[in-house]
């Protein structure tokens, strides 16, 4: 007599598993997505923040008028996560550069008058490019 050994899986089995990894995997890729922006958003602030202090130093050494070029590297204009764009660099709020994009850098300049920076994406000839 001979005994009926089945080890495995069913064909129905294993669709039912690779349709629960396609539901799993398509919930999962927009979330990914925005978390990658998200990231790339505190990384563009924080090169931002570490121009101005860049400049700052050297406007205090050298006693004239610094500006730095900083290449972004986020996809979508502005600055949109909460936390990111309410952060203040200098007096100026990220929400107020609205075109900053990886096409667009972004031009920190600091004055010797002690103003506030300018933070924005006019194009500045003489600046020193950051990263």
């Amino acid at each position: 007599m001979r005994k009926n050994n089945r080890k495995g899986f069913t064909l129905a089995e294993l669709l039912i598993v690779v349709a629960i990894i396609a539901v799993l995997v398509a919930i999962a890729i927009p979330i990914f997505t925005s978390q990658l922006e998200k990231s790339r958003e505190a990384t563009d602030a924080a090169n931002i923040r570490a121009a101005y202090a860049q400049a700052s130093v050297e406007v205090l050494e050298t006693e004239k008028a610094v500006t730095y070029k900083v290449n972004m590297v986020q996809t979508d204009a502005g600055f949109k996560s909460e936390g990111v764009k309410d952060a203040k660099i200098g007096g100026k709020t990220l929400s107020s550069v609205t075109d900053a994009k990886n096409d667009k850098p972004v031009y920190v300049t600091v004055n010797t008058e002690g103003t506030a920076p300018t933070i924005d994406t006019t194009p500045v000839t003489d600046a020193k490019n950051f990263n």
